[in-house]
């Protein structure tokens, strides 16, 4: 028996609709930093998390076989302006991808090292963006895993970076002004002292930065004061005549646009689209239109135009590309072309298509899998793009736009072959009869028949897919002997509007039904057992974790829940969670509230069940899911009598929601993972 870190608890309730809720750990959603009380909780839980999982038998193993498989050359797509081509690279284990740039045919350069910026690997290149003529970069630095970032600007030529500082950037890109003169971003005000990692982010507003000026300087072009909770993402449009702004209001694609005319010097702002009723996103300008994808009466998604000689609000639309069987994924106009990235069955096919909307060819991909890129400007004769899948690192190609062809770009040489692993999709069918696709990929020596340890992921929320991707983490997993299975269930975008609308709001209930139905499949088709049966997923999967083993606590041997949203009650409360409602619904209301509670992670423990084995994961500095999240979770997980199966939390310090983790950190955290599911599926790995 593991004797758990005692966790205070306070006679604490709200009344919500005439309903008590109890709620005795709210005291851990306070900032780690600012509660001596949390903090000595944390550095508790992770001092017994640490004394289970060190002696775990396969450790050693599984953290040399992590470094060999990570310990290979891996690229970015380039971005190219002018002659130049920008790109990150790793040259193996480095904990922060390296950007280089590339002058023609020259050898790269390294451009910005981030591995310098601090001693753990922990401060990132989180974005960047070069000017129109490659010249100057723009770049956000990340600290600590934040969603906070900051602005600088560095001299491409000399390496030197500038004066130009914008801190409190959140939900921003950067989009230069055609002449390089400066950029469009978008901010927050500054928090309040203590309030940067807890408190809601409101009031954003665009701004226009003119380089070699101080950010107090920086011109107000864009706000609705009235409208605290609207956020804004900027495009210059690619002819450089208009600035592109679209208004979100949470995380569904539904948004209003405004165009704001550069050329002119009346800059009233012409709204395009108005409501929050479609999603309406800028693709690119060419023979004086602006073109843009919309899921407007085409839940799988079109392309559509309007005249670039806006006079009024609401103009009239133009058709140009209808909705396809599959789902418009991506779209891009390139040397006057179109490439439109559709999902079919979850897997890329690209189409080429004239500005007329007219059908040209289907892009040859190297085989199944998933096709990123495709990106530049409308004039470019070339073009890039990545494809990978289960067994295949990503690998770039560039395309020749006037010839129709592609060649190698970069390629990744990993340390085994893809020849060695199996990959294939499966349907089955969910509680409501309802057909969902899965992946299911192993080692070609690994043994089926007989009921293998198997990882099921899922995810199944803000229109999100699961597409065909490359993860070391889960190549060592399946090296081991482990079975990987990815299902495509409800809330994600695989199959449209339509798919997303089917697994959110008060349909939320198909998402967690669709991935208990994936794992009563691979149970029934032989593939594994009950005792052998782990599960994953993070942010909105660790919420998918959390509520199915409340479900059917029964069908499982072990969980990892991560970075879970696991009060669905107050998630809305800090940060970005107000966001969410367009998925989960708002608290606020009795019917959401009714359903929210009706499978919350943290409100519908059941004591006297026996629950699987579970570690759930976290950050102290996540300010996307604070980690409040996962700490009440972890504590009334503890306290419930759920079985004498260990019910630990691990906190990773300096680290956020995901992004910019190093690569140290990250390969730390899934050798204690692995090893704790190889300890309660059964699964062996050779000791090398």
């Amino acid at each position: 028996m593991i004797s758990y870190p005692l966790s205070k608890t306070l006679d604490h309730t709200d009344e919500i609709f005439g309903e008590i809720v109890p709620d005795p750990y709210q005291w851990l959603e306070d900032d780690v930093r600012d509660n001596a009380d949390v903090a000595q909780w944390v550095t508790a839980q992770n001092a017994v998390t640490n004394e289970y999982l060190q002696p775990l038998e396969n450790r050693p193993a599984i953290e040399r076989r992590l470094r060999h498989l990570w310990n290979y050359e891996k690229f970015s797509l380039p971005i190219k302006r002018g002659e130049r081509y920008f790109f990150s690279r790793n040259d193996g284990l480095q904990n922060q991808f390296v950007l280089h740039v590339q002058d023609g045919q020259a050898s790269p350069r390294i451009l910005i090292d981030p591995n310098e910026w601090s001693d753990d690997g922990a401060t990132a290149l989180a974005f960047y963006k070069p000017s129109p003529d490659g010249r100057l970069l723009a770049y956000m630095v990340q600290e600590g895993g934040s969603d906070w970032h900051t602005i600088k600007v560095i001299d491409v030529d000399s390496g030197e970076v500038k004066q130009d500082t914008i801190e409190w950037v959140k939900f921003s890109g950067v989009s230069w002004a055609k002449d390089g003169s400066g950029f469009y971003y978008s901010r927050y005000p500054k928090p309040a002292p203590g309030e940067e990692f807890q408190s809601l982010n409101l009031n954003q507003a665009v701004y226009f930065h003119k380089i070699g000026e101080s950010a107090d300087n920086d011109r107000l072009v864009y706000a609705r004061p009235e409208e605290p909770s609207h956020g804004f993402s900027t495009v210059v449009s690619s002819d450089g005549s208009a600035l592109v702004i679209t208004v979100w209001t949470g995380t569904d694609d539904r948004y209003e646009v405004v165009l704001i005319d550069l050329y002119k010097e009346d800059k009233t702002p012409v709204t395009l689209v108005s409501g929050f009723d479609h999603n309406y996103s800028y693709i690119g300008s060419a023979d004086e239109r602006h073109f843009f994808f919309t899921d407007k009466d085409a839940p799988k998604g079109r392309v559509v135009s309007v005249s670039a000689h806006l006079r009024s609000d609401n103009p009239n639309w133009f058709d140009v590309i209808g909705e396809q069987v599959g789902v418009l994924s991506g779209v891009s106009i390139v040397g006057g072309r179109i490439f439109a990235n559709y999902m079919e069955d979850v897997k890329s096919v690209v189409r080429e298509y004239s500005l007329a909307g007219d059908e040209l060819s289907v892009v040859p991909l190297p085989g199944v899998g998933t096709a990123t890129g495709f990106s530049g400007e409308s004039k470019d004769r070339e073009t890039f793009f990545a494809f990978e899948s289960f067994n295949q690192p990503p690998t770039i190609y560039r395309y020749d736009v006037e010839k129709g062809d592609y060649d190698l770009f970069k390629s990744s040489a990993a340390p085994f072959d893809p020849e060695d692993y199996k990959v294939r999709q499966v349907f089955y069918p969910s509680k409501d009869g309802t057909c969902v696709p899965m992946f299911i990929a192993h080692h070609k020596d690994a043994v089926l028949s007989k009921g293998a340890p198997t990882l099921l992921y899922g995810y199944g929320g803000f229109n999100i897919s699961l597409t065909p991707g490359f993860s070391v983490t889960r190549l060592a997993w399946m090296e081991m002997g482990g079975i990987l299975a990815v299902a495509n269930i409800r809330g994600g975008g695989e199959y449209g509007k339509d798919w997303h609308n089917a697994g959110r709001l008060l349909n939320k209930q198909n998402s967690f039904d669709d991935f208990i139905a994936a794992a009563e499949y691979l149970i029934e088709q032989g593939i594994t057992t009950k005792d052998k049966l782990a599960i994953q997923g993070g942010s909105n999967g660790g919420l998918l974790v959390g509520a199915v083993v409340n479900q059917r606590p029964d069908l499982f041997a072990a969980a990892l829940p991560a970075v879970g949203v696991m009060d669905m009650l107050r998630f809305n409360q800090f940060t970005a969670g107000r966001f969410w409602v367009d998925d989960y619904g708002d608290p606020a209301k009795e019917a959401d509230f009714r359903n929210l509670k009706a499978y919350s992670p943290y409100h519908n423990i059941r004591p006297g069940t026996d629950y699987p084995a579970i570690l759930v994961t976290t950050a102290d500095t996540d300010d996307r899911v604070v980690p409040g999240h996962s700490f009440k979770y972890a504590a009334a997980l503890q306290a419930a009598d759920i079985g004498d199966a260990p019910h630990l939390i691990r906190i990773e310090t300096r680290a956020g929601h995901g992004a910019g983790k190093p690569t140290d950190k990250i390969i730390k955290e899934y050798t204690d993972m692995w090893a704790f599911l190889c300890a309660h599926t059964g699964l062996a790995p050779e000791n090398d």
